[in-house]
């Protein structure tokens, strides 16, 4: 018999809320969504834990700005001091936008450095792996769902969910974290 998943611990348990970091790295990679490609935006901390990501339609600054606005929304209370992109245009005009609405400080440092972006590109590519042999996606929300899960099983890999498991290790502790996030009965 499984655990229940309580509404305090379905709060505690979103997989990427109230994620502390200083220093997110963000870009853009494509999945393809019935035959088109669509736009996956990506956040990760300078550590490579997963942040945020959001799947666009389009590539422009209300895109990017949307994505950063969700993102910064779940991180609550925890405003990085840096953002870091690649050099696309989109990102910069959306975190000036950003600023002016007041959502971020002025002091807010975006860094348009490539290689500081790295990681991220890294982390793009093993999530490809992942999305590649589904040979696309039917819809979007068929496609947000399933990059939703590869996100959180590369997340566990990453070892993101570790306080989670209250001492325990390995596929089991994994697998009694996922029951108790689905309300899965095994």
């Amino acid at each position: 018999m499984g655990s229940t998943l309580c509404a305090r611990d379905g709060k505690q348990l979103q997989w990427y809320q109230n994620r502390y970091s200083t220093s997110w790295r963000v870009d853009e990679t494509y999945v393809k969504v019935r035959g088109q490609w669509k736009y996956l935006y990506r956040a990760i901390d300078k550590d490579g834990a997963t942040l945020d990501f959001y799947l666009s339609h389009t590539r422009n600054t209300k895109a990017a700005k949307r994505f950063l606005k969700k993102a910064l929304k779940r991180s609550k209370h925890y405003i990085p001091a840096s953002i870091t992109s690649d050099k696309a245009p989109s990102y910069g005009a959306a975190i000036r936008k950003l600023k002016d609405e007041g959502v971020i400080p002025e002091d807010l440092l975006h860094r348009q450095v490539k290689y500081l972006n790295n990681r991220l590109e890294s982390d793009h590519g093993k999530l490809k792996r992942l999305i590649n042999p589904t040979l696309g996606f039917k819809s979007m929300k068929t496609a947000y769902a399933a990059i939703k899960g590869f996100e959180i099983m590369r997340m566990f890999r990453k070892g993101q969910f570790d306080r989670w498991f209250y001492g325990e290790t390995g596929p089991k502790a994994e697998a009694k974290f996922i029951n108790r996030i689905f309300n899965l009965y095994a």
